[in-house]
């Protein structure tokens, strides 16, 4: 009896994360909360801007591509990165939502693509929490984890998931310099 609710069980999951992944159109598998990889994109090198140590492309190397974020909570872990939206900088081309460069100064961000949702959360706030303080930032562009390793996105690989690329405005209202600046754990929520 047991071995057959088991296999009752495995079932139950593998259909649901069928549904998922074919029914609905998406090429991702979300199931019971995980967010898993939608493929591999293979690495191609070219001019990478090193701004703010941004990683770059390698050649032959294989990076995972995502169409989903982990679930959205009401505390919502993520990494927060650097970004300068401005021309010339590390984010590349003007920011998807306005078609525009924001300066450094500028309170803006750029979510992974499941949480951008198709600019569903364009020029809207969301709060960040980190550092023991809270702060709103815009939402203007995608931080892109299913295209990568090409001149529009800088040579620079795919966004992992659960990224929150933030401009230095935004560590800089965080209190967060220095050697903390590049990759750091915060939480955030719609606003």
């Amino acid at each position: 009896m047991a071995n057959t609710n088991l296999k009752l069980i495995l079932f139950v999951v593998f259909l649901a994360g069928t549904i998922l992944e074919f029914g609905y159109g998406f090429r991702h598998t979300t199931v019971l909360g995980a967010c898993n990889p939608s493929g591999y994109l293979h690495g191609k090198t070219g001019h990478c801007n090193t701004e703010h140590d941004s990683d770059c492309c390698k050649a032959g190397e294989k990076y995972p591509q995502y169409q989903c974020s982990p679930s959205l909570t009401a505390d919502t872990k993520a990494t927060m990165t650097i970004n300068s939206f401005a021309k010339g900088g590390d984010g590349g081309g003007p920011s998807e939502c306005d078609n525009s460069y924001h300066s450094d100064q500028e309170m803006v961000v750029a979510l992974s693509t499941g949480w951008y949702n198709h600019g569903s959360r364009c020029l809207k706030n969301i709060r960040i929490n980190a550092n023991g303080k809270s702060v709103l930032a815009k939402v203007v562009d995608e931080c892109d984890s299913v295209n990568g390793c090409d001149a529009d996105h800088d040579f620079q690989p795919p966004c992992p998931n659960n990224i929150v690329d933030a401009s230095p405005a935004v560590w800089n209202a965080l209190g967060i310099h220095g050697s903390d600046v590049g990759d750091y754990d915060i939480t955030w929520t719609d606003a």
